[in-house]
C-alpha cells in the first residue's frame, strides 16, 4: 500500500501548486477594446498579449501575482491577483486612462531648442550599449500572422477571379476573409557576437499542412538602420529614430514625461525631415536617466519609400529582464494593402517568453545551421495548442481554423476517392483556344496516388518566330511527369517539334531528366533537387554562341520591321548527358558530355514588312569572324563546372536542408575538353573559366552587384567559330541579361580564343538614394542606376562601356543611356529599355 499512498500524494502535490487562469478584457474609459495590449507579471518576463477583441489569458501557478497592463499612449495599470490552487479561473479587467504626461518647466528663450533633442541625443550616446545588452540568452517567441481581405477586384491583370477560387481562399462573395492564419513557438538563442539560432517547436497554418510563419520579426530600433520583415519592402532599410546620424533625417517634439514604477519616461514626437525618404513617423518614449527604448509606437507609408505595401505601423513595448537589460516584450505589426483593386489588412503579432539570461549551449550549437524546425513541428493537436498559446484566438480566427482544417481533413480523407477524383478532375477546365494558342496553364493532372503524373503544355503562339534562314517557325512542345513519392524520384520528358515554313527542315528532339528529390515541405512548395540525370537528343537549331544572346522573339520584331537578321544558326544531329549534384554544403557540381554533327545553314528569305534598299541582310554566320560559311564537322565536348558559397547558411527542414545566402560571393569554375577522334570529332580544345559573383546591399547607400571573371584557352590546336569564347553582345534596343552580357557590343566581332581574358560586370541601384533629393521628381519612386561593363584580351581587343539609367519605372521598367570604348577609341552612345525595379527585378529572375 505504501507504493501506492506515495504515488497518490505525488498527484495531490502536483494538482495542488496547479492553478487556474487568469482572463480578462482590456478596454479604455470609453469601453472601447485595445487590442494587443501587453499583460505580464510584474517582476517576471512571463506575459501574454491580448487579441483583436481585447481578450488575455494566462495560465499561472498558484501563489500572489501583480499583474501589469500597458498600452501605447495610455497609462500603465497593475492589479494584484491571487489564485489559490484548485481555482479554474480568475477574471481580472483592465480599463486603460488615456496618459497624461507633464511638462517639465523650461525657461523659453527665443530660438531655444527642443527639449526632446537632448534626450534623444543621450539616446544616440547609449545605443551601443543597448544594441546587444547580453553575452548570451534564450527565450521562446509565439508568433500570429493573420492576413485578410475587405475587398476583390472581378480581375487581377485581366484574369477572373472565380468564385471558386474565392472559396478556397476562405473568401466570401463580396471579396471579403481571412486568407492566411498561422500560428508558431520558436526558441531563439543568441549569443556574442551576432550568432543566432532559431529552433522552431510547433508550426500550423490553416487549412494546410504548411508550417506557417515561423520567423520572429527581430526589428531592432537600437541599429543605425533598421530591416521591417524584409528586404523587399525596401532593400535600403529605414533609418531608426536613435540611429548615429539620426538628427539630420528627423526633427524631434517633446510631449511631455509619465511616471511609470518609480521610473521618468519621455514621450517625444518623431517627424521625418523629408518626404521620400526611408523615415519612421510617430512617438517613441525614452527613460530619464538611462536613455533606453520603453515603448514604440511607429508608421511607415509610401512616402517613407514604402514598397509593396501602403501603410505600415510598429508598436513595441520593452520590459526589464534583469535589473539593467531590458528586452522586447511584445511587438505587433499592422499593415495595408491596397492595389489593383485588391484590398487587403493584416497583423504579425510576437510574444516572447520564458528568458533565461544565463544558458549553456552545447557545443558547436552554433553552426551553418540558423533555423531547424523539429520533427514534428506541424503534428501538434488541438489540445497542444490550446495549452500554449498566450493569446486569445478571435471569433473569426476559430472559425478559419475549424472550417479550413475540416475541408483538409476532407480531401486528404477523400482525395484518392472517385468521387474526389472525378471532381479534382472536372476543375481543371476545358481544353479552350486560347489555352492551346496563348494562355499559360494548360495542365493535365492523373490524381493517382501511387503513380501521379501531368501533362502540361507551352501554348502555340509563343512559340512562334521569324528569320531569314527558316522564314515563318512554328513549334510544338509538351511536357510529361511522372512522380514516385515514396522513393522521391521524378522523371520528366518534354518532346520538341519545330518546323520552317521557308526552308521546309523539320527538326524534333527530346529531353529526358530524372531527379532525386532531397525533400519537398508539405504545402509550401519548396523543393530541393539532390541529383539528377539530364539526357538530350535529336535534330535542332542552335546559335553559334550558345549561351543564346538574342530572344528569339527580339530577334522576328528586328528582322521583320528593320531588315536586321542579328540572330545566326545553324542546324545539328546531337546528343547530351549531363549530372547535376547538390550536396548538403550547397557545393554544386555538374559534369556532362555532348555531340554535335554541325550542319551550317543558309538564309531562304528576304521578306520583311518594311522594304529599305539601304538594308541587306547579312549571311548566315558570324561575318566578323568568318569570310565563309563553315563547313559541316563534328564535335565531341566533355565539359565540369564547380559553384560553391562559402559561409552557406541553412533552414534545417525535418527531411532536408535548403541554403538561405551567405555574407560572402559565389565562386565559379568551369572547364570545357574539346576531344578529337571519338565520334569523328574534329575538334580539339582546352578551355577554362573561373568568376566571382555576388551582391553587396549598403543599405542606405544602396546595392552593388558583381560579377569578376578571368579564363582562356590552354590548348587551342582546333577550335571552330562554336566553341570560341564569345562575349555576350547586343544589338537591340531592349536590354540584354544584365551582369552577363555587354549592351553595346557587336554579337561575335570580339569572340576569341586567347590564352587569357578578363571580364567585369559591375552596376550600383541607388534605390532612391539621390533621386529621393530632387523636388516633384521624388513623387516617381524611379531610382538610379549606374555602373559599367568590360573585357580585355590584348591591346587590339579591349572594350569599356559605361551606363546610367532609371529603374523602378511603374515598378517593373528600366531605361540606360550606354556609352562605348572599343580599343580605346570612343565607340558609341545608345538606350537600352529592360526589366528593372520592385517587380521588374523579380521578372528578369525568373526568365533566368
Amino acid at each position: 500500500m505504501r507504493p501506492t499512498i506515495f504515488l497518490l500524494l505525488l498527484i495531490f502535490s502536483f494538482m495542488d501548486s496547479q492553478a487556474g487562469r487568469i482572463t480578462g478584457r482590456v478596454t479604455n474609459e470609453k469601453g472601447e477594446v485595445l487590442p494587443y495590449a501587453s499583460v505580464f507579471v510584474k517582476g517576471s518576463t512571463k506575459g501574454t498579449t491580448t487579441n483583436n477583441q481585447g481578450v488575455y489569458f494566462l495560465d499561472l501557478d498558484a501563489g500572489s501575482y501583480t499583474l501589469v497592463c500597458q498600452y501605447i499612449g495610455y497609462a500603465r495599470a497593475e492589479k494584484a491577483v491571487k489564485l489559490e490552487a484548485g481555482n479554474s479561473a480568475v477574471t481580472t479587467d483592465f480599463s486603460l486612462v488615456v496618459q497624461q504626461t507633464t511638462m517639465n518647466e523650461v525657461v523659453v528663450r527665443a530660438n531655444a531648442e527642443d527639449p526632446a533633442y537632448e534626450i534623444i541625443r543621450n539616446a544616440i550616446r547609449k545605443r551601443k550599449d543597448y544594441l546587444e545588452p547580453l553575452d548570451s540568452f534564450t527565450c521562446e517567441a509565439y508568433i500570429k500572422t493573420l492576413m485578410k481581405t475587405r475587398k476583390l477586384p472581378k480581375r487581377v491583370f485581366g484574369m477572373k477571379i472565380e468564385d471558386k477560387n474565392k472559396q478556397e481562399m476562405g473568401v466570401d462573395s463580396a471579396g471579403k476573409g481571412i486568407i492566411h492564419l498561422s500560428e508558431s513557438l520558436t526558441k531563439i538563442g543568441f549569443k556574442k557576437p551576432g550568432k543566432i539560432k532559431l529552433e522552431v517547436l510547433s508550426g500550423r497554418e490553416s487549412g494546410s499542412g504548411g508550417y506557417g510563419f515561423n520567423f520572429p520579426t527581430f526589428i531592432n530600433f537600437y541599429k543605425n538602420n533598421v530591416n521591417v520583415l524584409s528586404d523587399q519592402l525596401n532593400p535600403r532599410g529605414f533609418v531608426s529614430p536613435i540611429a548615429d546620424g539620426a538628427l539630420n533625417y528627423y526633427k524631434y517634439q517633446y510631449l511631455g514625461s509619465f511616471w511609470e514604477d518609480g521610473k521618468e519616461v519621455n514621450q517625444i514626437k518623431v517627424i521625418p525631415r523629408r518626404n521620400f525618404e526611408p523615415l519612421f513617423s510617430g512617438t517613441i518614449n525614452i527613460t530619464e536617466n538611462d536613455w533606453r527604448i520603453h515603448s514604440l509606437e511607429l508608421m511607415l507609408t509610401k512616402q517613407s519609400q514604402l514598397e509593396m505595401l501602403d501603410t505600415m505601423t510598429i508598436r513595441q513595448i520593452h520590459v526589464p529582464v534583469s535589473k539593467d537589460v531590458w528586452q522586447t516584450k511584445d511587438q505587433t505589426v499592422y499593415f495595408t494593402f491596397n492595389q489593383l483593386g485588391i484590398d487587403a489588412v493584416g497583423t504579425f503579432l510576437n510574444v516572447y517568453n520564458k528568458y533565461e539570461l544565463r544558458p549553456q549551449f552545447e557545443k558547436k550549437y552554433f553552426n551553418n545551421v540558423i533555423v531547424r524546425y523539429d520533427t514534428s513541428v506541424n503534428k501538434k493537436s488541438k489540445a497542444y495548442w490550446d495549452s500554449i498559446r498566450p493569446v486569445a484566438l478571435e471569433p473569426e480566427e476559430l472559425k478559419d481554423y475549424k472550417v479550413k482544417d475540416s475541408l483538409l481533413a476532407y480531401r486528404r480523407d477523400s482525395v484518392w476517392s472517385p468521387a474526389y477524383i472525378d471532381s479534382m478532375r472536372r476543375n481543371q477546365g476545358k481544353i479552350t483556344l486560347d489555352k492551346v494558342f496563348w494562355a499559360d496553364g494548360l495542365r493535365r493532372y492523373n490524381f493517382n496516388k501511387e503513380r501521379p503524373a501531368e501533362i502540361t503544355w507551352k501554348p502555340l503562339l509563343k512559340q512562334v518566330q521569324y528569320n531569314t534562314v527558316e522564314g515563318l517557325v512554328a513549334g510544338v512542345s509538351a511536357t510529361y511527369r511522372r512522380w514516385w513519392p515514396k522513393a522521391g524520384s521524378v522523371l520528366s520528358f518534354t518532346p520538341n517539334l519545330r518546323y520552317g515554313f521557308s526552308n521546309t527542315h523539320l527538326n524534333a528532339w527530346g529531353t529526358l531528366i530524372f531527379a532525386k528529390k532531397k525533400f519537398e515541405r508539405d504545402g509550401d512548395g519548396i523543393t530541393s533537387e539532390n541529383s539528377s540525370w539530364t539526357l538530350n537528343g535529336g535534330k535542332r537549331v542552335s546559335q553559334f554562341n550558345q549561351a543564346n544572346p538574342i530572344w528569339p522573339l527580339f530577334n522576328s520584331v528586328y528582322t521583320l520591321f528593320d531588315r536586321r537578321n542579328y540572330m545566326k544558326i545553324y542546324e545539328n544531329y546531337f546528343g547530351e548527358l549531363i549530372y547535376n549534384k547538390r550536396f548538403d554544403n550547397d557545393l554544386r557540381f555538374s559534369a556532362g558530355v555532348l555531340y554535335e554533327d554541325r550542319m551550317p545553314l543558309e538564309n531562304t528569305t528576304d521578306y520583311s514588312i518594311f522594304k529599305d534598299r539601304n538594308k541587306i541582310f547579312t549571311p548566315n554566320y558570324p561575318t566578323e569572324k568568318l569570310v565563309t560559311q563553315f563547313t559541316r564537322h563534328q564535335a565531341v565536348v566533355a565539359s565540369v563546372k564547380l559553384e560553391y558559397k562559402p559561409g552557406q547558411q541553412f533552414i534545417e527542414y525535418p527531411n532536408g536542408k535548403q541554403a538561405v545566402g551567405s555574407k560572402y560571393p559565389t565562386f565559379t569554375l568551369s572547364y570545357h575538353k574539346g576531344i578529337e577522334k571519338v565520334l569523328g570529332s574534329d575538334v580539339d580544345f582546352d578551355k577554362w573559366k573561373f568568376s566571382v559573383s555576388d551582391d553587396m546591399n549598403f543599405k542606405l547607400r544602396g546595392m552593388m552587384k558583381y560579377r569578376l571573371s578571368i579564363g582562356g584557352f590552354i590548348n587551342d590546336r582546333k577550335v571552330p567559330i562554336q566553341d570560341y569564347q564569345h562575349f555576350n553582345g547586343n544589338q537591340l534596343l531592349f536590354a540584354s541579361e544584365y551582369l552577363n552580357s555587354f549592351q553595346l557590343a557587336p554579337y561575335y566581332a570580339n569572340s576569341t580564343t586567347a590564352s587569357f581574358y578578363a571580364t567585369g560586370h559591375l552596376e550600383h541601384h541607388f534605390n532612391g538614394m539621390l533621386t529621393n533629393k530632387i523636388p516633384l521628381f521624388k513623387r516617381l519612386n524611379w531610382h538610379l542606376v549606374g555602373g559599367g561593363n568590360a573585357f580585355f584580351v590584348d591591346r587590339n581587343n579591349n572594350y569599356v562601356e559605361v551606363f546610367a539609367g532609371l529603374e523602378n519605372i511603374f515598378k517593373v521598367l528600366r531605361v540606360d543611356v550606354v556609352a562605348s570604348y572599343l580599343n580605346g577609341h570612343k565607340g558609341q552612345v545608345g538606350l537600352r529599355l529592360g526589366l528593372g525595379g520592385l517587380l521588374g527585378s523579380a521578372i528578369n529572375f525568373q526568365r533566368k
